[in-house]
Formats: C-alpha cells, structure tokens, sequence
C-alpha cells in the first residue's frame, strides 16, 4: 500500500515556495507592485494600523506608484473612489498623477474630485509636498478653477464646511474667475471681502438674514454652519428633518442632546429616514458604517432609532450573492484584528475594528446562504453558535466577541480536511498576518492544507479577503485562489464573480484594469 504521508509531503514540495515574510516573520507569498496598489486602494487605510504606522503606508504607496505605468494608478483611483466610495486614498493617487504630469489627470480629475470634501483633500496633499511640489501648477490649478466655476450652489456651500485648507483659502489660492453674478458675491462673501448682497445665491441671503434675525425661517444650509448660534430644540428638528440621509445617520445622539426624540413625531420620522431604502442606496452607505452608528448610539437614543438602523443594514446587505453551492466563511478573530479597520487617527480612530468587519461579511453571507458553515478561528476554530434566522447585526456582534489569541490561517483549512469535508467555495477574511501555523521551509500550511483540500474537492475554490495593506498572503494567487484587499460592497459582487467563474485569470487586478478611464 501506497505510504500517504510520503505522497503528501511530495505534494507538498511541489507547492510554490513562499517567496517573502509577514510582519510577524513567518513566511508568505508576495504580491505584485499592482495587487498591492489595489489593496492600499481597497482598503482606504492612510492610519496607523496593527503593524504599520501611516507614513509607512504612505511611503509605501508612492515607492509603488513610481514603478507602474499611470494608466493603472488612474483606474485604481477610479476604482477606490467609485466602487469603493474612499476619500483619502483616490484624491493622494489623483495628486500623485498630477506630480506625475499624467495625461490622463484631467479624466481623473473629474471623476474622483466629485465634491468639495475631494477638492479640499487633492488641494491638501499637492499643497503638503507629499507628491514631489507644493505648488498646484498650471494644469491641476486650471481643474481647481473649473470645478469652483462649474459647482453648484449647494456643493459650494457643502464644500464650504471643513478646514485644512478650507475652501475660502482654496479660493485665494487659484483666484477663479466666474461668469456668473451669484458666483462672483458667493466668493467675495466666503472670503471676507465685499460683496453684492442682492446676487448672493438665495440660501446664503437666508442664511444671512437667519443670523441678523433669528424669528426668520431656518435656512437650508449645512447645519454646521448654524451650530454656533445656539439654536433651540425646534430648530434641531427640522435640521434632522431637512438633512441628508449621511448626516442623520452620523448625528443621531447630537439630536438626543439636543431633545429632538422628545417632540412629537420626531423618532419615527428619524426612523423613517434610516430604513428608506432609495436613500441608503443613494447615499452609497457601507454596511460597517451602519455598524459603527449602532455601536455608538447612545443611552439617549431611543430603541426605535436602533431598530431602523438594523433594518438599514439588513437593506445595505442587499447586494450580497447568493451563490451555489457549499460555502465555508472563515472569520479571522485573532488579536491583530482588535485594531480600527480605517487605521488609528487619534480622536477620529473608527470604533468599527477589522474583527468587526470579518464578523460582519461572515454574518452577511450566512444571511443569504443558510447553509453557509462559519468557522471563526485564532489559534486554532473557535467553536461559536450562529441562527441564520438572527440578524445580520446580532451575529456578527456574537462573532466579533471572540477576540483574542494568534492567528493561524491554515485551521479551519485542517479541521476541514480532518472532517473530510466539502465545500464550493471557502472564503477567509484576516489581516493574513498568520504565524502560529509557520512552516521552516516550503509552501505556507495555509497552501499545505488546501492541496490536501483540492484532493477531495478539485472544483473548489479559495477566495482571501484581506482587511490590511500588508503586502503579503498566505495563499498564492492562482487559478482556484483569488487575493482580494478591502470591504466595500463591491467585494461581495467580486467574491459572486468568482465563485460563478466570470472573473479571467487576473482576477481582481483584471477588473480594476478593465476600468475604462
């Protein structure tokens, strides 16, 4: 008889060899220049991380801009900006492109600067030096100038809340020149200077007239432009009333300070404006936000208001696949994954941590795949009891209570393979940071055990989402192995692709290369 423990070991000597190590020094696969553009970009993290401090990853990210051709560093900008719906990560590769004096900038531009929050960020990281000048040039200022000149009236007044640089000192900074009347008193008004009054836009002569007279209508502007005139209980109301779906969602214990929930009517019209479905759509809202509103609501905000954020998540989650077949979601609870999924900034550090964010997809997908199986692990599976008829928010706060130990990724691949198991599809969402399974020499034990687990099951395919920019996985990307970094929803849609065998051999580069820019 055939000795199976030689053959297996054979087997795995014909594994690729990991070619680097992760930041706890065990071994790993490195990914291409490309792949890890792509995660920094997926991920949107320009924090301090569990192992990487802020200017490391942004040293990182323009050390790898200057070896891959701009056509790429413009469609990853696209793709983390309009699929990913990130702000810091698509204005730096947007200015990186402007350092670059890239042909393709002013098609960019117009794309990922869609706001004035993106005006403000492109201004900033040009102005900081962080790109190779300091000054804007001729070309990106003429962009800046076309955007002020173009911009609606409440994008300019949006665009006006905010400092570092602030849009008054964007203004004098690329001087533009507008045709319209309004746009010339809206200028000369935001930086001090004097101004026509009767051709201010009408919500600025409201605001205006507000601030002389406070018996005249509430203005419909920003409500941080009226917070420092003290405004009564009523006031708050109808700016929760009047605000957009993003606003009410991150105020929610400012209106409780504020005694909104106490007048009539006003929680279930909280609650009404949160689990409208056509706004959670239109405002782009990632599931995890949602998490982050729940987490943070406190005493003061009424169970109703609670509830309808549920509700919104469950309706945000709409978008995750159903997909055929055996799926195994493999949630990495390890201590590393404590750390905030956007990275540490100090007083504005998420409190949404990358265990909650593994919790969160694990949960999802067992939401739309009952026979999902969920095997949460650290130093090895973590035994964790979970109703697929529960919501989305209660298992994945059951999950994310684990925490703790070290992390090994190759565990739930082993107890699978011990059970003799099959599965359609495994998908594992860590930090990759594995080092409790580390091998001396070879392929990682992640790729061990799923040579073992493609044995049993050869249709089977591996899918790694990865919440850290890294730089290195534990399994190597190939045909029946996809590396995917971030946790926007188009995640979910990327994993369905995959899984129904609609994305090429590129995989999640290719779709980011098949942006047409």
């Amino acid at each position: 008889m055939a000795n199976t423990q030689l053959f297996q070991s054979l087997k795995g000597k014909l594994l690729p060899k990991a070619d680097a190590v992760n930041f706890e020094g065990a071994p790993a696969y490195a990914t291409s220049p490309q792949h890890q553009l792509a995660q920094y970009a997926a991920t949107g993290c320009l924090n301090a991380t569990f192992y990487a401090s802020a200017e490391t990853q942004l040293e990182t990210v323009l050390k790898l801009c200057d070896g891959i051709d701009a056509q790429f560093i413009a469609q990853t900008a696209l793709y983390c900006r309009e699929r990913g719906y990130m702000k810091d990560m698509p204005a730096l590769l947007t200015a990186i492109l402007a350092g670059q004096g890239a042909p393709v900038l002013s098609r960019v531009f117009k794309r990922t600067v869609n706001n004035g929050k993106m005006l403000r960020n492109f201004v900033q990281i040009v102005r900081s030096g962080a790109v190779g000048r300091k000054s804007l040039g001729s070309r990106p200022k003429k962009l800046v100038q076309a955007w002020l000149n173009t911009a609606s009236e409440n994008e300019l007044l949006a665009a006006a809340v905010g400092n570092a640089p602030s849009l008054a000192d964007v203004v004098k900074m690329v001087h533009p020149k507008p045709a319209d009347a309004w746009r010339e008193a809206f200028f000369a008004w935001l930086i001090g200077k004097p101004y026509n009054a009767e051709a201010l836009p009408p919500s600025v002569k409201a605001f205006e007239a507000y601030k002389a007279d406070r018996s005249q209508p509430l203005p419909d502007v920003p409500f941080q432009m009226l917070t420092a005139l003290e405004l009564p209980d009523a006031a708050w109301a109808q700016i929760a009333c009047q605000s957009g779906w993003q606003m009410v969602r991150m105020n929610l214990n400012t209106f409780a300070r504020h005694g909104v929930y106490a007048l009539p009517g006003m929680t279930e019209a909280i609650a009404a404006k949160l689990r409208d479905a056509e706004s959670i759509a239109k405002a782009k809202v990632f599931p995890y936000q949602l998490m982050a509103a729940y987490k943070a609501a406190s005493d003061d905000v009424p169970l109703a208001i609670r509830a309808a954020l549920q509700d919104a998540l469950e309706i945000a989650l709409a978008n995750v696949p159903q997909i055929t077949g055996k799926v195994v979601v493999c949630p990495d609870v390890s201590g590393s994954m404590k750390s905030a999924v956007t990275g540490y900034r100090g007083s504005a550090t998420s409190a949404i941590r990358c265990i909650d964010v593994a919790a969160l997809v694990a949960a999802a997908m067992l939401r739309k795949n009952p026979d999902t199986l969920v095997l949460p692990f650290e130093n090895d599976v973590v035994r964790c009891e979970l109703n697929p008829r529960d919501t989305v928010m209660t298992n994945a706060e059951k999950l994310a209570a684990i925490g703790g130990g070290g992390t090994n990724c190759s565990a739930p691949l082993a107890q699978l393979n011990k059970q003799k198991a099959h599965a359609d599809l495994v998908l594992f969402v860590s930090d990759n940071e594995s080092w409790i399974d580390a091998t001396r020499r070879g392929a990682t034990a992640t790729m061990c055990e799923w040579a073992v687990f493609k044995q049993r099951n050869p249709n089977a395919k591996l899918a790694c989402i990865d919440l850290m920019p890294y730089g290195t996985v534990q399994a190597v990307e190939r045909e029946d192995v996809l590396n995917i970094g971030g946790f926007s929803d188009d995640v979910f849609k990327i994993v369905a692709a995959y899984a129904a065998g609609q994305l090429g051999a590129a995989h999640w580069v290719g779709e980011i290369q098949s942006i047409v820019v």
